[in-house]
């Protein structure tokens, strides 16, 4: 019996998030999100879902930040 790629692409071969990893993340978003002119109270109030809906169009982000 081999163990080519059929015995390792199954999904409990895959790596694991750690939370450390998604607090890091998080915080390099947000750091990302200040850098393009937008105010810190405000970014500390956004979840994770609206932090990369942000992030996704940054031209637009920051045309609304410099109103």
């Amino acid at each position: 019996m081999g163990t080519g790629r059929t015995l390792n692409k199954k999904p409990a071969t895959r790596p694991v998030k750690s939370a450390g990893a998604r607090r890091r993340r998080d915080a390099v978003q947000r750091k990302r999100l200040v850098a393009l002119g937008m105010d810190e109270a405000t970014v500390a109030k956004l979840n994770a879902v609206q932090i990369r809906d942000y992030l996704r169009t940054p031209v637009k982000t920051k045309a609304a930040c410099a109103k």
